[in-house]
């Protein structure tokens, strides 16, 4: 009887166990032995059903001891996991449904789950049997807890190798919190080396268009023949400055570089890939859109804006090497033609003269002297300056791509500032275009009546007195005059100015000429135009209602002297021209003649050679004649003649023979006035 019993108890626990199987494992662990729960299982834990029944443990509200101890247990890695259980687990072979037993016993002698301590002694299990059992679970302890030290050290190696890691593709917030929550999948070394490997990949490449900057593809279709910067910068399109582009390929010019602007759609339609910003003068690839950096690109931003040092400006007087430009042609730089538009021949000729004055070319080669004058909001005069001297800046360039220069935008701001009294689609007269240049430069440079107040004053202005008389009538006694010299309207009246030209009168050419046939083309010497100014001669000024006679005494001398020749006599009708030639010397003119000997003995240099020589040819009047101008290189001491862009060299002896108009003269510092420093009583006994 005994034994049936002990069968049909055996039958009853075997279905008992088979039923549990089934059930959660969280519901079958022991409140007073939570160590059962891992003792018990017969199959390999799987990382996926072992993340859903501790996720499913964590919701239940247990407050229980047990509960906690086996939360704490499952935090271990899936290898270390796997490790411990397979040492508890009896063999490979083992029925996956029978609990696990410490002495390897046929499945009958095991003590069932949730079974009372009776149940355990009727089934016949020796204390031998229960102390085995407590010491695996012991072991099973110290191994969770070495797994757990394992798994923090591995924690935070895997810590110090993510931040390595390119910040920003997770937050260490983010990180955390995902480790509390999933413990498991936090320290998992698969996906850890999986996420590093990815980490890695996208590293390496930090940014794409610094990559792709230094290695451009399409720097060979760059066509440095087509380049022309002397143009306005407009949009071919739009006809807007504002953030304009040049096209490297084909040389126009676009705006914008975005998906849709003009510089984009051109890239797309004509495949012309690299640009240049001509302001920031940086380098672009459309339409992938990034920037450009080689070093081979450095010679287009140099022909864009033409750079000097001091020491290359001093040395640009003593130059006289010639400069080969990109279409192999040679050219001294300075000696450059100027494109005529279209009727502004009168300007190129007074721009070439002004480029080769040493003063005012050596400060407007350094842009640093006049870009931080400070002029009125709305001001337009200082487009006057910047513009000449980015065409200073372009005749004087050794690395140009070619040997000629477009003074396209300087004509643009003389149109603007001028109000477009002086046009470029009209013929002018070279004079006037001088004088108003010299004066609007002047007050763009913020200049006073201080001779010292620009660099024009500096190096054009001097002083001179003026003695002013009324005339008499001529049918009034002499009792009559005598009484209106007392009046104060005839007195003379001397006025102190400022001039920067001199003015020359040319005498009237004969109406017949002689008998002999020689004075067909008449001829003047210097001295006698320029003896105007010696503070002795007079000359009459008719006006419609009375006549003033004036003579003019210079008393202070400039560095450079400018002698206008007055060539052209306007009426109501017509404009005749006085072909009358002037017979100078190009050396050694001493300006000092002209100088009150109190005067002369104050200047330490009083001799000029000629500079440059400004000819009118042809007809007078708009569109008849021509202009051409002489210039002297330093560096080589040879004349040569421009006349828009033709350049040839020149004899000086052919230069008194042509009809000039306007003549500059720099004075001569190695020759010294013998008469400085003495006393007019000295000079006197010199002289004798």
């Amino acid at each position: 009887m005994a034994a049936n019993e002990l069968s049909t108890k055996l039958k009853s626990s075997s279905r008992a166990i088979l039923k549990r199987t089934h059930v959660p494992e969280t519901v079958q662990e022991d409140d007073d032995n939570p160590m059962k729960s891992i003792l018990k299982k017969n199959k390999k834990p799987k990382l996926d059903s072992s993340v859903e029944e501790h996720s499913k443990a964590q919701q239940e509200p247990t407050h229980k001891s047990g509960s906690r101890i086996a939360s704490q247990v499952t935090v271990v890695t899936d290898q270390k996991l796997t490790d411990s259980s397979s040492k508890v687990e009896k063999s490979p072979s083992q029925p996956k449904n029978k609990p696990i037993s410490d002495n390897r016993q046929s499945d009958v002698n095991q003590p069932k789950r949730n079974e009372d301590p009776s149940d355990v002694a009727k089934s016949g299990i020796s204390s031998d049997k229960a102390v085995g059992s407590e010491k695996s679970r012991k072991e099973v302890k110290k191994e969770i807890t070495a797994t757990e030290k394992s798994g923090k050290s591995d924690k935070k190696s895997e810590k110090k190798e993510k931040e390595k890691v390119k910040k920003g593709k997770c937050t260490e917030s983010k990180s955390s919190a995902d480790k509390k929550q999933s413990p498991i999948k936090s320290t998992s070394k698969k996906t850890t080396v999986k996420i590093e490997e990815e980490d890695e990949e996208i590293a390496a490449v930090q940014d794409p268009k610094v990559d792709k900057s230094r290695i451009c593809p399409y720097l060979d279709t760059i066509n440095r023949s087509v380049l022309d910067f002397d143009f306005e910068k407009l949009c071919s399109v739009s006809l807007s400055h504002i953030n304009v582009y040049a096209c490297l390929v084909c040389g126009k010019y676009f705006q914008g570089r975005g998906k849709m602007s003009h510089a984009y759609t051109h890239s797309v339609l004509e495949s012309h890939h690299v640009y240049l910003n001509l302001q920031t003068q940086k380098f672009y690839c459309l339409p992938d859109n990034y920037q450009i950096i080689d070093s081979s690109l450095e010679d287009i931003i140099y022909v864009l804006n033409p750079t000097f040092t001091p020491e290359q400006i001093q040395q640009m007087d003593n130059n006289s090497k010639l400069s080969i430009a990109y279409d192999k042609t040679t050219y001294l730089p300075g000696i450059v033609g100027l494109n005529n538009i279209k009727a502004n021949d009168y300007c190129n000729v007074v721009l070439q003269a002004l480029s080769h004055v040493t003063p005012l070319r050596d400060y407007f080669l350094q842009e640093s002297n006049y870009s931080v004058i400070k002029r009125p909001p709305g001001d337009q005069m200082c487009l006057l300056t910047q513009r000449f001297g980015e065409l200073l800046r372009k005749l004087w360039n050794p690395r140009n791509f070619k040997a000629h220069v477009s003074p396209h935008e300087m004509l643009q701001a003389v149109v603007l500032c001028s109000k477009k009294k002086l046009q470029i689609t009209k013929q002018g007269d070279a004079i006037d275009f001088l004088s108003w240049f010299l004066n609007a430069g002047h007050g763009a440079l913020n200049g006073t009546r201080k001779l010292s107040s620009s660099i024009i004053n500096k190096t054009f202005r001097g002083i001179m007195k003026v003695y002013t008389r009324k005339v008499l009538p001529v049918e009034l006694s002499d009792e009559e005059k005598a009484k209106l010299m007392e009046q104060e309207e005839y007195k003379v009246r001397m006025d102190e100015m400022p001039w920067l030209y001199l003015t020359c009168d040319l005498p009237p050419p004969p109406l017949y000429p002689d008998e002999m046939r020689e004075n067909i083309i008449p001829q003047i010497p210097f001295s006698v135009l320029l003896s105007k100014f010696n503070g002795v001669n007079e000359k009459e000024y008719k006006t419609y209602k009375d006549s003033t006679m004036k003579r003019f005494e210079i008393t202070q001398l400039p560095p450079y002297i400018i002698v206008y020749i007055k060539r052209f006599a306007k009426n109501y009708f017509i404009t005749e021209k006085n072909p009358t030639i002037v017979n100078f010397p190009i050396k050694n003119v001493d300006f000092g003649d002209l100088l009150a000997p109190e005067i002369r003995v104050k200047h330490k240099c009083t001799t000029y050679d000629l500079m440059a020589n400004i000819v009118h040819d042809g007809q007078p009047g708009p569109g008849k004649g021509s202009y051409r101008v002489h210039v002297l290189h330093k560096g080589t001491g040879k004349w040569y003649e421009m006349q828009d862009l033709h350049v040839i060299d020149i004899l000086p002896q052919m230069i008194p023979l042509s009809e000039s108009y306007i003549q500059i003269f720099e004075l001569r510092r190695d020759i010294p006035n013998p008469t400085y420093g003495k006393t007019p009583e000295e000079n006197v006994t010199m002289e004798s």
